[in-house]
């Protein structure tokens, strides 16, 4: 049996919110997007209530299919995780699993949630003034680490941005790993800050904090990657989706991510994760955010090439020994970049696919110019 697939753009959540709840009664299976499809059916699988892509950070997005089941099975998990059901605030694009579940989580509580709009640019004032008006008895919302740096950043200055941010009863970060610093300032401030783990494969965050979602199974392969089974899973991955993620757990039993499996990088015979760099370098107190990507090296084979933004023009730049002290060979080639800021995906997340591409843009025109003064 199929059924028809409803295409609308994600610019209008309130059409996307009430075909929703129709995708989640099994009724029409609905894809919400921000460009358009030419290859779409114009029917579905009986059993896939919405057609969600990938991020699509590191290659090209791929799509996924996400039954009704799969959809609410996280819902519910999320609402006794956090405490209750309650109001949620949208800051996220919701052609994107963690968008989209907003709108899941608000239509299972039967709450109105507040929509801003996410075509435009995040501020922390525009934040505030939306969470503002929120009226639930529980608040929540969910966004991505570059979002919340604006927030930590507005909160050390603006009461009423870090007023607004108290009020939460939760907020839920994920998308990639949020600077550790930044999570404890807020933290201390009295916010309550909840580091999620997950993705479109899971219907999204399926941990919350190193704890597993009600009935989400998580384990380790042999080669360290993270395994994840339960009933949030995306069709067709036949009860366990094995992750790109390599992880560990803890003394208290919680799953530490750390780090992609393909951001390892052999130097010198030795391998370094590109994602332990870039927390290394986050923990600096002067790093406002970075972003890590694997250079090609003829000594070593590879080495890195690290974009860091400092928070202000008096920092002072990381020094480069002290790299090489901490990773070994593979530093002491390493390229350091000062950027303004790093360029991001419509979900939030660092493009690094553009970041690559301008680096070996930015190689090229230096040979050009070589080889035009010699």
């Amino acid at each position: 049996m199929s059924k028809p697939l409803k295409v609308l753009p994600s610019t209008d959540p309130v059409a996307a919110l009430l075909a929703l709840g129709e995708a989640l009664e099994n009724r029409l299976a609905l894809h919400l997007c921000d460009h358009e499809h030419n290859n779409l059916p114009a029917e579905v699988a009986n059993d896939v209530a919405v057609l969600v892509e990938s991020s699509g950070s590191t290659g090209m997005p791929k799509m996924f299919e996400l039954s009704a089941d799969a959809l609410l099975a996280s819902a519910r998990a999320t609402e006794e995780a956090l405490g209750g059901p309650g109001q949620w605030l949208l800051c996220l694009p919701t052609t994107y699993i963690a968008g989209l579940q907003v709108l899941v989580r608000s239509l299972l509580a039967d709450t109105q949630p507040v929509l801003t709009n996410t075509s435009l640019p995040f501020t922390p004032e525009g934040f505030a003034r939306s969470a503002s008006i929120m009226s639930g008895e529980r608040r929540y919302t969910s966004l991505v680490p570059a979002q919340l740096g604006k927030l930590a950043s507005a909160a050390g200055s603006d009461d009423f941005v870090l007023e607004q941010l108290r009020r939460f009863d939760a907020i839920l970060v994920g998308g990639q790993a949020p600077n550790p610093n930044m999570v404890t300032l807020l933290r201390n401030l009295g916010v309550n800050i909840v580091v999620t783990y997950g993705s479109t494969e899971t219907a999204g965050g399926c941990v919350y904090n190193g704890k597993p979602l009600r009935g989400v199974g998580i384990g380790l392969l042999e080669d360290g990657r993270i395994a994840v089974s339960g009933p949030t899973l995306a069709n067709g991955l036949e009860g366990e989706w094995h992750s790109n993620d390599l992880g560990a757990f803890d003394d208290e039993g919680r799953l530490v991510v750390l780090g992609r499996a393909d951001r390892v990088i052999i130097s010198g015979g030795l391998k370094l994760s590109l994602d332990w760099v870039e927390q290394w370098i986050s923990a600096h107190h002067q790093v406002k955010d970075v972003v890590v990507i694997p250079l090609d090296n003829e000594k070593f084979g590879q080495s890195f090439l690290a974009h860091v933004v400092y928070r202000g023009e008096d920092s002072i730049p990381i020094d480069p020994e002290t790299a090489v002290a901490q990773f070994g060979p593979a530093a002491s080639t390493a390229v350091w970049a000062s950027l303004s800021e790093i360029p991001l995906l419509p979900n939030g997340k660092p493009n690094l696919e553009f970041l690559k591409q301008s680096f070996i843009e930015f190689q090229e025109e230096l040979r050009r110019q070589n080889g035009e003064e010699n």
